[in-house]
């Protein structure tokens, strides 16, 4: 075989299967540095500090703007943010630097007057590294280590700002638990964190290589075999190359870290970074607050597209255009009767939409599109939410089937737009054959009198007719004009979406033991009823 299976974690007693997420991790963005490097076209100076500023917006606390001194780009970024006051005081940058000392030396310099920086070392530490890239042993590895620490300590050792350290046994996934615990634990004690110090040990998934089960049982070894585990925020940073990113982030969560590296939208190389707002709107579904600002998730992937020009999936999570839309006939009619028994400020419950899409600045429009697979509660649902009109239950169907024999024609999605105009030019105010007009009606003693004039066909009838109500007197006239039918169905609801008439009315008739529906509007009720009828009777012929 070609390839070989990941060896299982030995740990018995394993405690993360039963833990939860019960809070959010500290976050630190990565997309100007592990997201940038992963582009065909590295972002500008515009484009990162666009990008600073949205992270910023957001609301993260960490962020990680580049290796300043590994390339001129990023260093000139660097001094940019300092040097224009563009850092909130609440935000600590984050800078990535090799254990070089020429290296670590450029870093200080290019983080002068800076008031919170976070400085992260690291080297590779896994048996393919020591063997193909550096060949060298596991204390040669450590050594190399130790020296980025003294450097640091050495040329951090009069700034004037907060310095944080933070070390990432790079490859840590593939590296050996032991020999994992062992040069982390030399690391810690070498920087020996005092007092309430914390430095962060970031265990980096750099190439996933197993099943997250796996990972979090690295995380929990870690995280119990650690020193001073009091002075160490452990950190997760998962790749996603076997697809498991999420996760592998969730589950590390569970195993004890404390910290979450990711990008938003999960950009990084070969197949990404863990995607931040996904873990956070993950969590946010389980009533925890991410302490991140997902409310506009329109305006993160607008960014995110215009500075990575990398196109979102229409199918990425929580943010991609058709995340929220439903196409099929039983999907919609579900979604339909949840939203329409959905109370403000309740406890979401609405099937399909594990999300309500307003939470992170989406309309409710673009829930139910229509197509060929498409159903009759889908297309209800628009006319209600987007037109104002309720159909009857019993007129779904009519409507539903009238609606599918155009998306059948056009072979795609019938927009908003064109159910309204299907529906309105097919069900309402038809009066092509039987008309009404120039009605009057009136009321004296008790019953009501419509005059007017009626039509059937070509002739033309003036009439007056007496009865308890308007339909009863209108379907008198009718009757006595040859038209036979029976009234089987009513129903009506004042209109205020859009609409000059303030009224609208459904009808269904029986004609020759088959049912018609038909749909009028106008100024009052009693107008909106007359023109339903008659489009019943229309829709008859």
């Amino acid at each position: 075989m070609k390839y070989q299976k990941f060896n299982k974690i030995n740990l018995p007693n394993r405690t993360w299967p039963n833990a939860e997420i019960r809070k959010a991790p500290i976050w630190c963005s990565v997309d100007l540095r592990d997201g940038n490097q992963a582009l065909i076209k590295p972002m500008s100076l515009e484009k990162k500090v666009r990008f600073f500023n949205l992270l910023v917006e957001v609301g993260f606390k960490e962020i990680e703007i580049g290796f300043p001194s590994a390339s001129e780009v990023e260093y000139e970024f660097t001094r940019h943010l300092i040097e224009n006051d563009l850092i909130p005081d609440d935000v600590s940058i984050q800078i990535l630097t090799q254990a070089r000392e020429h290296l670590i030396k450029k870093s200080a310099e290019a983080l002068h007057g800076a008031k919170n920086v976070i400085v992260h070392l690291y080297n590779p530490t896994s048996t393919m590294q020591r063997d193909v890239v550096y060949g060298k042993s596991q204390d040669e590895i450590i050594d190399i280590a130790l020296d980025g620490v003294k450097w640091i300590k050495e040329y951090f050792i009069d700034f004037e700002g907060s310095v944080r350290f933070e070390y990432s046994p790079e490859s840590f996934t593939q590296t050996e638990l032991d020999y994992a615990v062992t040069i982390s634990n030399a690391v810690i004690e070498a920087w020996n964190p005092q007092g309430n110090e914390k430095m962060i040990l970031n265990l980096p998934s750099t190439v996933e290589s197993a099943t997250p089960n796996v990972y979090a049982d690295q995380i929990e070894y870690m995280s119990t075999n650690i020193v001073r585990r009091e002075n160490v925020l452990i950190s997760v940073h998962a790749h996603n190359d076997r697809g498991c990113a999420v996760a592998s982030t969730e589950l590390g969560l569970m195993a004890g870290a404390d910290r979450v590296e990711g990008t938003l939208l999960g950009n990084g190389e070969r197949t990404g970074n863990v995607d931040i707002v996904t873990v956070g709107l993950n969590m946010f579904t389980q009533g925890v607050n991410p302490e991140l600002d997902f409310s506009n998730v329109d305006k993160i992937v607008e960014v995110v597209e215009e500075v990575n020009e990398i196109k979102t999936h229409i199918r990425h999570p929580y943010v991609g255009e058709l995340v929220y839309t439903a196409f099929s006939g039983s999907h919609q009619d579900a979604i339909k009767k949840g939203m329409n028994r959905q109370e403000e400020d309740t406890l979401w419950y609405v099937p399909y939409l594990p999300i309500d899409p307003k939470d992170v600045g989406r309309s409710y429009e673009s829930i139910i599109q229509i197509n060929s697979q498409s159903g009759k509660g889908g297309v209800a649902y628009i006319l209600d939410s987007v037109f104002g009109y309720k159909i009857p239950k019993a007129m779904e169907p009519h409507v539903g089937k009238m609606i599918q024999g155009v998306s059948d024609k056009l072979d795609g999605v019938v927009s908003e737009a064109m159910i309204g105009n299907y529906f309105e030019e097919h069900f309402m105010n038809r009066e092509e054959y039987y008309a009404v007009k120039n009605i009057d009606i009136s009321i004296q003693k008790g019953e009501t009198i419509v005059e007017g004039e009626f039509f059937v066909g070509e002739e033309r009838s003036v009439c007056k007719q007496k009865a308890e109500g308007i339909i009863e007197a209108v379907s008198l006239v009718f009757e006595s004009l040859g038209v036979r039918f029976e009234v089987i169905d009513y129903h009506e609801h004042a209109l205020s979406i859009g609409k000059d008439a303030s009224a609208v009315a459904y009808f269904s008739v029986e004609v020759n033991n088959k049912r018609h529906y038909g749909v009028g509007t106008g100024r009052n009720i009693s107008y909106a009823s007359i023109n339903a009828l008659v489009s019943a009777l229309n829709i008859s012929r």
